[in-house]
């Protein structure tokens, strides 16, 4: 029976090649979105799950509040590490990280450098935690011994043969001197350390060695006994605050207790977040690489899931649509004898055959695009085809699909009365009207919904776009790497003062746009108490980073060492920090803080300037201080006059090749690095759009069934009334009103869902819109356009025919 089945739906199929084409197109395009977007979803769901013991290790976190700022980190102090594996028995094994960024990097009997970005400290204990074997060396002494490095595939073989690459000598910063103690693979995309080349001893860093507990600079991982969860080491963990950090922090407030500490409103709170739960569930800054958001894997598994409901609708639209044609089929059966159950199992057997087609039509498109998907994505998916689990889970699927698909067409089409369609009374006997209205609802209820969440995105990154700053971004210039000019530094940025297309200059590592960042604590000169301090950012900047930054001041002055000496030992806070001081920006002018807490040196406040926006909208602006000079500035900004930028840029790199000639010569623009902060909101927006546009597109595929399957059904009444008199406008009006209807019903259900839904994802913006009214109207008109065009498309069609063909009996 099966086997006949098969032949018959076979024949069934070929004989109406358009409708199976719809059909088959369709589900395509709807098991193709879920495919791209389930590949996407499952890679981010198994970020770093692929290291041993995954699940026994955890990351230490931060929460603080102290001198006016509460931080949520991702770092905590570097003693921290021992003191867990020496106090706490649950605690197997501890390891640290400390990111240093950027180093210039060559082997020792070379002259030219290669930047590597990304660089970290990392305890010897690494590998042993994650489970890390090396291509080469020995993973347990490897980074046992200071001065030492190792790297990944791909950093090795910049500079020679990886089998050869263990006890080669190489040379960072054209200063330190290393050698290499092993080599391993380059690790993977989906892990916390998919951008890490190189890893430096942690035990030739002076500063990790150090008891510093009021300084959180590492990120901290540990690994727990089996059984034992980071909740059970809570209590152990908040010990060490009044065991370590408050008899630390008596040097410099001495007499303080915890008591005291926690009375004045600060605090300390440690806490762990399972390493497989960072990626999607931690919202810390800074994180040790790029991480996601669990609402982005909700998003898209709806959209996924979006794809699929509107796929299958829009295949049972068309059915019952095409069912008309076949009610007499369908009578002749049931009089040959055919059982209700056998027409629904050949219907569904139909369905089945359609989803199979479907799925390899589905594959081919998922193949094609994935190219420009991961370009989208910015990941580097692949579609498994050697997994067997990956094609069991995709059969069942795209079978479960088309029988679901099919199963309201197949107890539609089995319920024909065989007496009434034979008669030609076939459109008397179909009814589910309803069902068919509702379902044309669901689906412009999604589109709208979807379409509304594009427009919000986008208007939410347009808002950003043109927010004003606080600085100017445009037509500024950064050299990156300016640190391996060595002595040169001063010398390369005056010689880049002197070309024509250059306006002003500064030398810093520290900029609005994602780059370096330390904070610090400072006490008043007047009142050096702990409750009187005050956390804040501190920059070293020199004179011209006010002008080149275009930063607005709005009481005192700017850094003028030249005129002022003492501008050396001088400060310029922003209007946070003066808030957080409980200070005008008059009266802060002249106060002093405490620099250094060792040596007790004082810098004076000159200047106040406007604040600016140096993290993403996400945050609010925190408490900030410039100090003059200072620090190892890593950058250039260069503020540009304008004309031919290319020609600019091309001298300030003659400049460079003359002063740094084996240096690379590295430049960006800071607004496209402010553009690139919200990399990850962008790449949702478009996500959104283009699975938008599917969804539009298959929502139209199931419109255009109904209207087809309306003006079969009305064929009759539709040649009655031209040959009553109606004109063609006429008819078409009356065909298309209960669409448009159906379409207005999705608009009102879809319009409130949609605000709530963009409402909650604007929640994570500090500063962000509020939904404008347009955004509601053009989703609406946009549903309404393409609901008119695609049901007039019918109706015209039966508009035009000849009442003559529509009256006659066969």
């Amino acid at each position: 029976m099966f086997k006949n089945n098969i032949k018959i739906a076979w024949r069934s199929l070929k004989k109406q090649p358009f409708f199976t084409f719809l059909n088959i197109f369709g589900l395509a395009i709807g098991m193709a979105g879920g495919l791209l977007l389930g590949l996407y979803i499952w890679d981010d769901l198994n970020h770093d799950i692929m290291f041993t013991d995954a699940e026994r290790i955890y990351r230490i976190n931060a929460d603080t509040k102290f001198g006016g700022a509460e931080e949520n980190v991702s770092e905590i102090s570097a003693p921290m590490a021992r003191a867990m594996v020496n106090d706490i028995p649950q605690v197997e094994m501890a390891t640290r990280f400390r990111n240093i960024g950027s180093v210039f990097i060559r082997p020792q009997d070379e002259m030219d450098n290669v930047r590597e970005s990304h660089v970290s400290y990392a305890d010897s204990t690494f590998f042993d935690m994650f489970g890390i074997d090396l291509l080469y060396g020995d993973r347990h002494t490897a980074l046992v011994e200071p001065n030492t490095l190792v790297m990944t595939r791909t950093a090795a073989e910049k500079h020679f043969p990886i089998d050869q690459a263990v006890g080669k000598t190489l040379i960072i910063n054209d200063e330190d001197v290393y050698t290499v103690s092993g080599v391993l693979e380059d690790l993977p995309k989906n892990s916390i350390f998919k951008d890490k080349p190189i890893f430096l001893a942690m035990s030739g860093y002076e500063d990790a060695l150090q008891a510093e507990w009021g300084s959180h600079n590492y990120y901290t991982f540990v690994k727990l006994t089996p059984g034992v969860s980071g909740e059970d080491i809570q209590d152990q963990m908040q010990a060490m605050v009044g065991r370590y950090v408050i008899p630390y922090a008596q040097k410099f407030f001495p007499g303080i207790t915890e008591q005291q500490f926690l009375e004045s409103g600060n605090y300390i709170n440690y806490s762990t977040i399972p390493l497989k739960d960072i990626h999607l569930y931690s919202k810390r800054s800074p994180e040790f690489s790029t991480v996601s958001d669990i609402k982005n894997v909700y998003i898209l598994g709806a959209i996924a899931l979006i794809l699929l409901v509107l796929a299958s609708v829009n295949f049972m639209n068309l059915s019952t649509a095409h069912s008309l044609k076949r009610s007499k089929e369908v009578g002749i059966r049931k009089t040959l004898g055919s059982q209700r159950s056998g027409l629904i199992g050949q219907f569904l057997t139909e369905s089945g055959l359609i989803a199979v087609g479907s799925l390899i039509f589905a594959l081919l498109i998922a193949a094609l695009v994935m190219p420009l998907y991961n370009d989208l994505a910015g990941k580097e998916l692949s579609i498994p085809y050697a997994n067997p689990v990956f094609w069991l889970i995709l059969i069942v699927a795209a079978l479960v699909l088309g029988l679901f698909s099919g199963s309201y067409p197949a107890f539609f089409m089995s319920r024909f009365v065989a007496a009434k369609v034979l008669k030609g009374q076939g459109d008397n006997s179909i009814g589910g009207g309803r069902v068919r209205n509702a379902l044309v609802i669901l689906q412009f209820s999604i589109s709208v919904f979807l379409i509304m969440g594009t427009l919000t995105v986008f208007q939410q990154l347009r808002f950003i776009q043109g927010k004003d700053l606080g600085y100017g971004k445009n037509q500024v210039l950064i050299i990156g790497g300016v640190n391996g000019l060595e002595g040169k530094r001063q010398a390369f940025k005056d010689a880049v003062l002197r070309l024509s297309q250059v306006n002003t200059a500064t030398l810093s590592s520290y900029l609005p746009t994602p780059s370096s960042r330390s904070s610090g604590t400072y006490m008043l000169a007047e009142d050096r108490s702990q409750e009187r301090s005050i956390n804040m950012q501190q920059w070293n900047v020199d004179d011209d980073y006010i002008s080149t930054i275009n930063l607005s001041l709005v009481y005192g002055r700017d850094f003028d060492v030249t005129k002022f000496p003492t501008d050396s030992s001088a400060v310029i806070l922003n209007e946070k920090a003066v808030a957080v001081l409980g200070k005008t920006p008059e009266s802060v002018i002249g106060t002093q803080f405490v620099n250094d807490f060792e040596n007790g040196s004082l810098s004076t406040v000159v200047g106040v300037v406007k604040n600016f926006h140096f993290e993403t909208l996400k945050e609010e602006v925190g408490a900030l201080a410039l100090f003059n000079g200072g620090g190892n500035p890593d950058n250039l900004a260069i503020k540009l006059e304008g004309g031919d930028v290319t020609r600019t840029v091309a001298a300030v790199e003659n400049i460079w090749r003359e002063m740094a000639p084996t240096q690379p010569f590295e430049h960006y623009f800071m607004d496209d690095s402010f553009n690139n902060s919200y990399e990850a909101e962008q790449r949702l927006g478009q996500i959104f759009m283009v699975f938008t546009l599917l969804s539009i597109v298959i929502a139209c595929l199931g419109l255009l069934g109904l209207a087809a399957f309306n003006a079969q059904k009305r064929v009759k009444e539709i040649g009655v009334r031209k040959v009553l008199g109606a004109g063609v406008g006429q008819i078409v009006y009356r065909l298309s009103a209960d669409f448009l209807k159906l379409v207005g019903l999705a608009i009102v259900i879809a319009l409130p869902l949609g605000w709530y839904a963009m409402d909650r994802w604007l929640q994570d913006f500090s500063y962000r819109i509020e939904i404008p009214w347009w955004i509601f109207a053009l989703s609406a008109l946009l549903a309404i356009g393409v609901a008119i065009v695609t049901v007039s498309y019918q109706s015209i069609k039966a508009a035009v025919v000849n009442p003559v063909k529509s009256l006659r009996t066969e």
